[in-house]
This record gives C-alpha cells, sequence and structure tokens, in this order.
C-alpha cells in the first residue's frame, strides 16, 4: 500500500498509538466515574440505614409505620398520615400531570407547526430549569388564590399541592416522551395510513404503542420528581400531620416532614426524621421496581 505525498510511516503510527492512549484515559475517566457515583449511593443508602434503622426499632415499626400521631415532644413518632399525604399527592399530580404531558409530547412530535415549535420548545426546557422555590411562590400567589375563590378556606391542601406538582412534572414527561415518539420509524406511521387509517388513528395506535418504553421512563422520571418535591409542596400543602378527609384538606408529605423540622431536631427526633427518610427511599424504591416489573412484562 502506497503513502500518501509528504505522510510518513512513523507519522501514522504515532497517531495510531496516540489515539490508543487516549481511549485508554477516557475510559479510566468512565469508570472513575461510574464508581464514585456508585460509591455515592452505597454510602447514602449506609447513612441512612445506620440511622434510622434503629429509631424504628427503638420507636417500634408498627408505631412508626402506622402511628397517626407526630408529636416529638411526647415523643410520639407516627408518620401514617405522611405516608398517606404523599401517596395523595403524587396521584393527584400523576392524575393532572401525565396524560397532560403524553397528549403536549404528540402534539409537539407529531402535529406542531414549526414556527410554533420554536417557540414551545424553549418555553418547556426553560420549565424544567426553574427552580422549586419559584413554583412555590407562583402556586401561593395564583393557585392558592383561586382555590380559595372556588372550595373556601385557606386555599392551601391536597388538591392545591396536586396541581402544583402536576404543573411541574410536565416539562420531563413531555421532553422524554417527545424524543421516545420521535425515535418511532416512519414506517410505522405510513404503514398505518396506507391499511386506511387516519393521522390521528395512526399516531395514537401505532407510534404511542412503539414508544411506549420512552414514554414510561418519562412518566417515571416525573413520579420520581413528584415524590421527592419539598419546598413547594410545604409552600401550598397546608403542614398539617393529620390525615386529610377530603380534596382541600391540608396535610404533609414525608419531605416536608423532614424540612420543617430537621433544622431543630435531636437525638430521637433527629433519628425518627432520617427514619422517615429510609421510608421514602423504600417507597421510591417499589415504584420504580413495580414500574421496572410491568415494563419488562409488556415486552413479553
Amino acid at each position: 500500500m502506497k503513502l500518501p505525498t509528504g505522510v510518513k510511516f512513523s507519522n501514522i503510527k504515532m497517531g495510531d498509538i496516540m489515539r490508543k492512549y487516549k481511549e485508554k484515559i477516557m475510559h479510566i475517566v468512565f469508570l472513575i466515574s461510574a464508581c464514585i457515583s456508585i460509591i455515592a449511593v452505597v454510602t447514602i443508602c449506609v447513612f441512612l440505614f445506620a440511622n434510622g434503622v434503629p429509631a424504628i426499632s427503638e420507636i417500634g415499626i408498627f408505631d412508626f409505620i402506622f402511628g397517626k400521631s407526630w408529636k416529638p415532644l411526647e415523643n410520639q413518632f407516627g408518620i401514617f398520615p405522611m405516608i398517606v399525604g404523599s401517596i395523595y399527592v403524587t396521584a393527584g399530580a400523576i392524575l393532572i400531570g401525565v396524560p397532560l404531558g403524553i397528549l403536549c409530547a404528540v402534539f409537539m412530535a407529531r402535529f406542531c407547526p414549526k414556527g410554533l415549535y420554536k417557540i414551545l420548545k424553549p418555553a418547556f426546557e426553560l420549565m424544567a430549569g426553574i427552580p422549586s422555590i419559584v413554583y412555590g411562590f407562583f402556586g401561593l400567589m395564583v393557585i392558592v388564590p383561586v382555590m380559595q375563590s372556588l372550595f373556601g378556606g385557606s386555599g392551601k391542601g391536597m388538591l392545591t399541592a396536586s396541581v402544583l406538582l402536576g404543573i411541574m412534572i410536565l416539562p420531563t414527561i413531555i421532553g422524554v416522551a417527545e424524543s421516545a415518539i420521535r425515535a418511532v420509524p416512519e414506517s410505522y406511521y405510513e404503514g398505518s395510513l396506507a391499511l386506511g387509517a387516519t393521522s390521528e388513528r395512526s399516531v395514537f395506535f401505532a407510534v404511542l404503542p412503539a414508544a411506549k418504553n420512552g414514554i414510561m421512563a418519562g412518566v417515571i422520571l416525573g413520579i420520581g420528581r413528584a415524590i421527592g418535591e419539598t419546598m413547594a409542596v410545604v409552600m401550598v400543602c397546608g403542614n398539617q400531620s393529620i390525615l386529610p378527609e377530603k380534596l382541600t384538606s391540608g396535610i404533609r408529605t414525608l419531605t416536608a416532614n423532614i424540612v420543617l423540622e430537621m433544622g431543630y431536631a435531636a437525638d430521637l427526633h433527629r433519628d425518627s426524621l432520617i427514619a422517615t427518610a429510609v421510608v421514602l427511599f423504600t417507597f421510591i424504591l417499589i415504584i420504580n421496581t413495580l414500574f421496572t416489573v410491568i415494563k419488562n412484562r409488556s415486552r413479553n
């Protein structure tokens, strides 16, 4: 094989060697990054369980999980109202945010005019970067007065928090779902049209089922944000550690309970808040496991 004019064999060999060294260096960098991430997660888990499990044992697992009274001054640490509050608020956010997010993603991916898309896409990306405290302030100044005028009372409660969280998870669901829909081969859509289906039926019955795994990933990420959200919820949920009796009742979530009291907690009170984080961690783990099982079953 002839080398191009002016190119020496030694230069080509040196280039290959440098390329191999660069690949090895980047391989090591990626390996170190992955190890650091794993170590960080393991360290957090060890810290939570090492401090939380003894507190649960001291209080009693039944009294801690199913107790309805949270009175630290009287050594009563029942987090059942907070568990119920977290479940209700998350479920409300799912009912509001998931359908809207998926429909928005379908519109953005298949029906949105190019001119409008150039406006909406940056707007949704901007929404994803807005701090939680800003969302909380929006809920306090806009959503709470609306709830007051519609239902009376303070306007702060489970419904208000659900609406706010439903808005907050929209950018996550829209972004991931839109990418999943765009990744579906165009032949799915064209094949459905060739069989006589309308454009809308082709999108909803051919394209969406093919993108369901990506859409499910977006939903899981959105639910994860809804469960773990703190500051915005604290500002609009009412912060009452009681079982809610209606949609407008004040509630307290697990995350709100931790952030409200960790600053001055000590001894068993502090350990019980860490134990609350253990319950929240387990709660999120169970939800992710259930979604993974559902996704694997749908593949089979």
